[in-house]
């Protein structure tokens, strides 16, 4: 019988994680008990740090514009902890909080399996009657934007002691752990929502080619690489489909004529977008957390079958015949224009590619790894 889960992951709905992908799956043959974040930075006296602080309080839903995902198949509960707790006396006490509020929830789950995909879950060990520990690291935390480094390295490295499996979702970070005990669990692509052909949505450019992106306007992204690629090509339209994250300057931006911002979309919506845009760009900057990163729209964007042209990063390397890199504005245009002039074949070569590489195989993959402990 397939051993139950509590899973220590962001907050449920924030946006389709490859965390909840797996687990999605994974629920289907056990017991799931998902426990929204424990964050990875000390708040501070914002609008939107006290905004989040307060929602999760309240137990409240996301606020409206933010992307959804559909709602959970298993029980969602907040803990209530001290951020980022240090010291014995605040890591006793997130213990003692975090555990009242599992037992309460996860009464009748089997041998549960803690499933930490971030690092402040450590505060929740041996508090939750846990049978085995699964580090599952999807990011590398010393570089991630938005974490406090110092303090999520080291509840990391306690964590990865700790734990008896660990899945790594690129082999950069496979690399920094154990290998005995270290399993890589790339990431996957749900292949047929994203292939099966959906109508263009109304409120896409029309009239030119449509170079396009989705995800959070963060700050890995290159807006000036972009602006200036855009420039160059006035003849094309460009669609940003997203959020800005917290802090990011979207100055690079302005002035760009030709530049569309959609906002955030529902994830099943994105398919839409990907299939009816000429193609795809990922402009990345060349940092830590890009070369240790797996992206999800990677092959999101692989099995909606348009061509993709992306600033260069490790985890191209297995579709390098099938994505154009470019690191400058000229070479990133001059990708762009030789789209256009590409074989139909190609499309069914990309969608391909991935097909094999779906959530369920991947969570396959995982169960298997986890049944053997």
């Amino acid at each position: 019988m397939a051993r139950d889960l509590i899973v220590f992951g962001e907050d449920w709905g924030a946006h389709p994680s490859s965390t909840q992908h797996l687990v999605s799956h994974l629920a289907a043959d056990r017991g799931v008990l998902w426990v929204n974040s424990i964050g990875l930075r000390r708040p501070r006296l914002t609008a939107r740090d006290l905004g989040r602080a307060w929602r999760k309080l309240r137990g409240a839903p996301r606020p409206a514009g933010t992307t959804q995902h559909a709602a959970a198949p298993f029980p969602v509960v907040q803990p209530l902890v001290l951020p980022m707790a240090q010291g014995r006396a605040g890591r006793a006490l997130n213990q003692a909080l975090i555990g009242h509020k599992l037992r309460a929830a996860g009464a009748g789950l089997r041998r549960p399996v803690l499933w930490a995909s971030l690092p402040s879950a450590v505060q929740a060990l041996d508090g939750c009657g846990e049978s085995a520990v699964v580090y599952y690291c999807g990011d590398d935390f010393g570089a991630l934007a938005g974490v406090d480094h110092a303090a999520a390295l080291a509840m990391e490295a306690e964590l990865a002691d700790r734990a008896d499996l660990i899945l790594a979702a690129s082999p950069a970070l496979a690399a920094r752990f154990p290998a005995h005990k270290t399993a890589l669990l790339e990431h996957g692509v749900d292949h047929a929502l994203f292939s099966t052909p959906l109508p263009r949505p109304a409120d896409m450019p029309s009239g030119a080619p449509v170079a396009g992106f989705y995800g959070a306007l963060a700050p890995w992204l290159d807006l000036n690489l972009l602006a200036a690629t855009a420039r160059l090509l006035p003849e094309w339209r460009f669609l940003l489909i997203g959020a800005p994250a917290a802090g990011v300057e979207l100055s690079p931006l302005e002035g760009v004529a030709t530049l569309t911002r959609l906002g955030p979309k529902p994830h099943a919506a994105l398919p839409g977008y990907a299939q009816h845009w000429d193609a795809g760009v990922i402009p990345f900057l060349d940092n830590a957390q890009i070369r240790a990163c797996n992206p999800l729209k990677l092959r999101e964007y692989l099995a909606a079958g348009r061509p993709v042209v992306s600033t260069p990063f490790p985890a191209l390397q297995p579709y390098a015949g099938l994505v154009s890199q470019a690191s400058t504005p000229e070479a990133f245009a001059a990708a762009l224009r030789a789209t256009l002039a590409e074989p139909a074949c190609r499309a069914a070569q990309r969608q391909q590619a991935v097909a094999a590489e779906s959530w369920a195989a991947r969570a396959a993959r995982a169960a298997q790894l986890i049944e053997a402990l």
